[in-house]
């Protein structure tokens, strides 16, 4: 039934399986591939024709995880996988980015792709094999695919690691993702601590070589399984009305990108387009498509001629030049922390806020329930490119692009243990041409420092551009929109005066070189240094002071044993603390609580109470207390937040109490000393030592008593004073006859035995010596 192809290769010290002809037999491509125990399914299906009217290539990748794939039902009300999850989104993209320029030039054929993970062993992580599979499975289908691609994750010690755990990941110094063709690197996905640009470079060639070997593995499957390619219609020669055009419009298109003002230079080229599509009316619907397209490829060779000719860009920079900067922080009054960043005609206003705990971010995935103590959030709102459009949830791009400026910047951040606050930071883009993800990173650091939040060092980034011709090549520092538009790469850079903190690099060409990227990252460092020095003039160390607007943290932590006194049964303590103060609190299994609050003062009581409640009392230390309970003898006061004492009613003052009510009251706040603490913990106290309105400790001025003495040294005579005993033999009273015979106990000695000796009670008249451990006063021993 099944006609199953295999194919098998070490890789990183694990067997990497490709194999096909088994599941999904009915898309164009469809390939399971397993590393260790995750397996992950990807399928490609291709439309065979083109929409009427398409004029673009519509390709789709979606990236999902079956919750079963690690053992796990979905959270939350609706048992099932539904949406794209932001991880899911992101994976999508990293699929995509490197896929997506190995297709021809003219192709609009539907194409989805659509990788599933199937079981996820908690080690070997799912984006890369998703990412082989989906390469395998296009070059298994026939459709027009330049590719196999391969991919590989590097991690780095000191020294490179090939596909690293979660772990590796966590505890060194850089998590990137390359994927690359036989010959050439075409996307970088990177978050490190800031790294030297030669590590990062050296750690995309590592990435590269092991790409390589993925990629012989799948030329090797598809020797064996792939299908016929598809036959691609040869392209209409297009000379003649390129030249058309040319004359027509040519010079008003270089005049229009001669133009510095975007707005001004959008209404040139929309006059030249529209120009060129009025001589165009009387042709046919493909051929005016076809004008459309080659209107723009003449956009095209008209600026990068004139940036490999002479290194003239757009706006009249160098190649080199960073667009004017101005920076600003506490632009908002009320935020926590705020910026406005601005480079040319890019801006954003980046605002910092600080949380608690409970505002952390809880993400439900293959790995279960994780939480998230920082957040990154990038919002581009049509107004920001002059545009009317969708307003409302976040796209794919903006998803991306907050997380490119996450990764930057949380290289950066204190730990939580040093800065026990969750921060979101959000990037409001307000104006845009070029580089906002990149304005995001040195905005949100602006605003992060001017927040308080102590991070190592300030962080910017700058986007590089390529303009690639044959041998001929240009970097471009800080592009523009046009020139990301119209040139073959976008190379995104940022970190820190010591390091790089991420990279990213997307291709539109079939790959750079080596060289390419090594003078990109040489020329990304001076811009980086020049916008450092820029973000400077507005604001260059962190404040010491958090906003007055934002909560303040403390922690504490107590022995474990104690948790449960701070919480009380059913949380009964810990929200009356909560209620009581005003402030909030939170405790975790160590033991660990952090208190928070806008007011100090609520954050004192809160923690003074709870010292009180874990802290043991200590003789001959006052405390404040207050009177909770009176009694006859006395009154009961709390003290130290969860412990009672006695104050008796002896030690309420010198002068004699005759009533404890008409000295204290229930709620009265009263300064007591910790005179005893006995063996079952109960605290014996006194307010009459100490002052009651400045807490001072006081002179014990009443005399102390005489000793009492053994008991019965001049007593006197029994009688004397104290009148007869009760009625009734041996001091029983008068409890009448013993029991007779209905009912009655009878003789003593029937049945029962004879007394032991000195029997009697207590003092009756049987003969026969006391035992040895009897009082005096039964012995009649006396001195």
């Amino acid at each position: 039934m099944f006609d199953i192809r295999q194919v098998s290769i070490e890789w990183g010290g694990k067997t990497l399986t490709l194999e096909t002809g088994k599941v999904a037999r009915q898309a164009d491509g469809a390939v399971i591939a397993t590393l260790g125990e995750t397996v992950v399914l990807c399928a490609v299906t291709a439309a065979k024709s083109v929409k009427e009217g398409q004029d673009f290539f519509p390709l789709t990748v979606h990236y999902q995880e079956k919750y079963s794939a690690a053992g796990r039902i979905p959270g939350g009300f609706f048992k099932r996988e539904r949406g794209a999850t932001e991880r899911e989104t992101l994976i999508s993209r990293l699929i995509d980015r490197p896929l997506r320029p190995l297709f021809p030039e003219g192709f609009y054929n539907e194409i989805n792709v659509i990788a599933q993970v199937l079981s996820y062993d908690g080690e070997n992580e799912p984006d890369i094999l998703a990412m082989i599979a989906a390469s395998a499975a296009l070059t298994l289908s026939g459709v027009p695919f330049m590719g196999p691609i391969g991919a590989a994750r590097v991690g780095y010690d000191g020294e490179y690691i090939l596909n690293p755990s979660d772990a590796q990941v966590e505890s060194g110094l850089l998590d990137l993702v390359v994927a690359a063709t036989n010959d050439a690197v075409m996307m970088v996905e990177s978050e490190a601590k800031e790294l030297s640009e030669d590590v990062m470079l050296g750690a995309v060639m590592f990435a590269h070589k092991a790409s390589q070997q993925v990629i012989g593995a799948i030329i090797a499957l598809a020797e064996q399984a792939a299908k016929e390619p598809w036959e691609l219609a040869v392209a209409d020669d297009t000379a003649a009305v390129k030249a058309e055009l040319k004359a027509l419009i040519g010079d008003d298109i270089a005049a229009a990108y001669k133009t510095t003002l975007k707005s001004d230079r959008a209404d040139m080229l929309n006059t030249a387009r529209s120009k060129a599509k009025a001589a165009m009316a009387d042709r046919t619907p493909q051929e005016q498509m076809a004008a459309q397209k080659l209107v723009k490829k003449l956009e095209a060779e008209i600026v990068r001629g004139a940036i490999l000719r002479d290194g003239t860009r757009i706006d009249g920079r160098t190649t080199t030049q960073i667009r004017p900067i101005e920076a600003e922080v506490h632009f908002l009054p009320r935020a926590h922390g705020s910026a406005l960043f601005t480079r040319g005609e890019t801006q954003t206003i980046a605002t910092t806020t600080l949380g608690t705990k409970d505002a952390e971010q809880m993400i439900d995935g293959l790995t279960g329930l994780s939480y998230q103590h920082f957040m990154l959030h990038y919002n581009f709102p049509p107004y920001s490119v002059g545009e009317v459009g969708r307003f409302g949830a976040p796209s794919r791009r903006d998803i991306g692009h907050g997380k490119l400026a996450w990764r930057a910047l949380h290289a950066v951040l204190p730990s939580k243990e040093e800065f026990p606050y969750t921060i979101r930071v959000t990037s409001d883009i307000t104006e845009s041409n070029g580089s906002s993800s990149m304005a995001t990173v040195c905005g949100g650091s602006l605003s992060l420092m001017d927040a308080g939040v102590p991070i190592k060092r300030p962080v910017s980034g700058i986007a590089m551009g390529l303009i690639l011709e044959g041998k001929d090549f240009a970097l471009l520092s800080d592009i523009l929109g046009d020139e990301d538009h119209l040139g073959d790469m976008d190379f995104k850079v940022a970190g820190t005066s010591e390091g790089i903190t991420s990279l990213q690099m997307d291709i539109k060409i079939a790959g750079i070189t080596e060289e390419i990227m090594k003078a990109a990252l040489a020329q990304a460092h001076e811009g980086r240094a020049h916008i450092l020095g820029e973000m400077a003039k507005a604001l260059s160390s962190t404040r010491t002071e958090l906003s007055a607007h934002a909560p303040r943290i403390e922690t504490i932590t107590i022995d474990k044993s104690k948790i449960r006194d701070v919480i009380g049964t059913g949380g009964k303590v810990i929200r009356e603390i909560v209620a009581t103060t005003g402030a909030k609190v939170d405790i975790d299994d160590e033991g660990v609580i952090k208190v928070s609050s806008s007011d100090h003062a609520q954050i004192e009581a809160a923690i003074a109470w709870i010292k009180g409640i874990v802290e043991e009392a200590e003789v001959g230390k006052i405390y404040n207390g207050k009177v909770v309970n009176l009694v006859d003898f006395g009154a009961f006061v709390n003290f130290m937040g969860g412990k009672d004492g006695l104050v008796h009613v002896s030690e309420i003052r010198n002068e004699r109490t005759e009533k404890v009510s008409d000295v204290l009251s229930e709620g009265q706040e009263v300064k007591v000393k910790v005179l005893e603490i006995d063996a079952r913990g109960k605290v014996r106290l006194s307010m009459r030592v100490v002052d009651q309105e400045t807490g001072a400790e006081l002179e014990d001025t009443r005399p102390a008593r005489e000793p009492r003495g053994e008991r019965g040294e001049d007593r006197g005579p029994r009688g004397e004073g104290r009148g007869p005993r009760r009625d009734g033999d041996g001091g029983r009273g008068g409890r009448g006859p013993r029991r007779d015979g209905d009912g009655a106990r009878g003789p003593r000695g029937e049945g029962r035995g004879p007394r032991r000796d000195g029997g009697g009670n207590g003092g009756g008249n049987d003969d026969g010596p006391a035992p040895d451990f009897a009082p005096a006063f039964l012995t009649g021993d006396r001195d």
